[in-house]
């Protein structure tokens, strides 16, 4: 099967059409500004070169076609027809309480996903356009919402629930819900695989760094806590969110600085975490290590209370778990860092883990940090949510 995988932000468009039986990618690209003015389409068929090329795009069922019509062209196409297309994944970044796996997309699934616009009111819009684009475009073929949130479900009731009024969880359903499942599940089973055991019997700890990052618990195959909560502004500091701050910060900024609590949560959003903190030198963690390197005093106390930061989740985890066998690096800034994996690394010395600093030089595979007969094992697994959707949407639709 060609499974074609969408993932839409308000306006842009990732896609990867995957086939599933080798599991190759024949072709993927971006679509970004739709809607806006100098929108553009970058297309990479597999084994050819990636082509940027500025197209109008003013909504995204323009995108969707344009989309179509680059892997259907004769030039830098990859298969012949729309036909060739056998299935759709779409990812939806929250599907509530709702969803707690896959499924196939219909009227009733749609109408629950909007229900669930205002725990996500940045992503499930976009996610429900691109549905709707791919509905109307290519109508017929089956598709499939893969969520974010599923993966935590499984969490129990006093990993989600918050010290707060019962009455807003039972009235607005205010609670955790965690975020970066489809990654979570696929490194931490990759994880078991690669050490040639089953994920049921492990408990692991997945760090999934990145520009947004997460750490789940996974024990015994299931995400048992996670650190984003409610949103993805929970948890830890971020490329430019905050994570976890005393709540009261909110209302003492706003009154100090003669701002609304809205405002105030946009800073936390989109002017925090290590941008902020730099104080504006960077959200790329490339940039605060080569300063940090060359002895900029803020970008080195940014990368150490990051990485604080990260050893402390990971060591609440452990607790609630009832130990660790596996700990995994995954995502943009885990799997390319080196001096963000050494630093945390340093504070995992008491479990007995062990750091191999040649292999760490390593960026981008799959490898084990610590050494053998360590107790716990150090490792990094690359992410492929793509992937981990289109496994999902051929479970879903091959029958």
């Amino acid at each position: 099967m060609n499974i074609l995988v969408i993932n839409c932000g308000s306006s842009s468009l990732k896609y990867q059409l995957i086939e599933s039986d080798t599991e190759q990618v024949l072709a993927k690209g971006l679509c970004e500004r739709i809607g806006i003015d100098g929108s553009a389409i970058t297309h990479q068929p597999k084994g050819g070169d990636k082509v940027t090329e500025e197209i109008p795009m003013k909504d995204h069922k323009d995108a969707v076609k344009l989309v179509i019509d680059k892997l259907t062209d004769k030039k830098v196409g990859v298969v012949d027809s729309l036909s060739e297309i056998d299935a759709v994944g779409h990812r939806v970044v929250h599907g509530g309480e709702k969803f707690a796996s896959s499924v196939v997309i219909d009227d009733e699934v749609i109408k629950a996903i909007e229900e669930c616009n205002d725990l996500a009111p940045l992503h499930n819009p976009a996610n429900i356009i691109g549905i709707n684009a791919c509905a109307e475009v290519m109508p017929g073929v089956p598709m499939v919402a893969v969520f974010d949130t599923a993966f935590h479900q499984t969490m129990p009731k006093k990993a989600y629930l918050y010290g707060l009024p019962y009455e807003y969880y039972e009235k607005y359903k205010v609670r955790r819900y965690g975020f970066h499942g489809t990654s979570h599940d696929y490194v931490s089973d990759r994880a078991a695989k690669i050490l040639g055991k089953d994920r049921k019997d492990l408990k692991i700890i997945v760090c999934h760094l990145g520009n947004g990052a997460s750490i789940s618990a996974v024990k015994n195959g299931q995400s048992v806590d996670t650190s984003m909560g409610l949103t993805p502004l929970e948890g830890l500091m971020m490329g430019t969110r905050s994570g976890d701050i005393d709540p009261a910060i909110v209302g003492f900024i706003a009154e100090k600085e003669g701002i609304s609590s809205d405002e105030v949560v946009t800073i936390l959003n989109k002017k925090s975490g290590v941008y902020g903190l730099s104080d504006g030198i960077s959200s790329d963690f490339r940039d605060l290590a080569t300063a940090a390197e060359s002895g900029n005093a803020k970008a080195k106390d940014t990368l150490d209370a990051y990485a604080y930061k990260v050893a402390k989740y990971i060591g609440s985890y452990i607790v609630a778990m009832g130990g660790v066998d596996v700990i995994v690096f995954t995502a943009g800034v885990g799997e390319n860092n080196m001096q963000v994996r050494e630093a945390i690394a340093k504070y995992l010395e008491f479990l007995g883990v062990s750091f191999d600093k040649e292999k760490n030089k390593i960026r981008g595979e799959e490898l084990i940090l610590s050494k053998p007969g360590d107790k716990v094992t150090l490792m990094v697994v690359p992410t492929n949510e793509e992937l981990a959707i289109a496994r999902e949407t051929v479970r879903l639709t091959a029958k």
